[in-house]
């Protein structure tokens, strides 16, 4: 009899989704961006997964602020491991490279890890730089994102990719939304009718 997949909220919408789900928000101010990643995160650490985020802006004041309402303290999820965080050029950029082996090993150990320590699921949510464009090894970021896709499927990770609208243009973008099979949509997430499969995208791309 085949295993139900895991069910996730992702916070910002009322819709469950099964873990593993890869989802792009291209947003277009700070305020969107801030929002959906608040809410990912409560969302997460109160269902019990470990959660991950990566991002240069501040936000653990405000995460506190929310979680201390359900009367639940950050440290204490911190304590636990519940929550890493780390800025996108430590995760995505490490020497100066953007390398898409070494980040899907490390995406692939973070969730065995979390599973091997007890979490029921685990979730990240990342903003990537433009930066990632002028680097040594840019030019495979669309290549790493449908491979995401593929990975997802034997670790069921939820990821949620942000990328600035104002960042990057419009050929890029349309870019990003080919290898996305879900994009956020004024606060809903749908199934993106730009997405190629992975294997169809790096068939003809690699």
């Amino acid at each position: 009899m085949p295993i139900e997949p895991t069910m996730v909220s992702l916070g910002f919408t009322k819709q469950a989704f099964p873990a593993g789900v890869h989802i792009c928000q291209v947003f277009n101010n700070d305020h969107e961006r801030l929002d959906s990643l608040l809410k990912f995160l409560q969302s997460g650490l109160l269902a019990g997964e470990r959660t991950a985020c990566f991002t240069e802006q501040p936000y653990e004041t405000l995460l506190a602020a929310r979680l201390a309402e359900d009367g639940r303290a950050l440290d204490a999820f911190k304590a636990a491991g519940a929550l890493i965080s780390a800025p996108p050029r430590e995760v995505y950029f490490q020497d100066g490279n953007f390398d898409p082996e070494r980040i899907l090993a490390r995406l692939r150990r973070y969730h065995q890890d979390a599973l091997a320590d007890g979490f029921s699921a685990a979730r990240l949510i990342g903003e990537m730089s433009s930066d990632v464009l002028a680097m040594p090894g840019g030019s495979r970021l669309m290549e790493y994102e449908a491979r995401v896709s593929l990975l997802l499927r034997t670790h069921p990770l939820t990821a949620v990719c942000q990328y600035d609208a104002n960042s990057f243009d419009g050929a890029t973008i349309m870019e990003i939304l080919k290898v996305h099979p879900l994009m956020v949509l004024r606060g809903n997430v749908v199934h993106n009718p730009f997405f190629v499969s992975p294997e169809a995208y790096l068939a003809g791309h690699c």
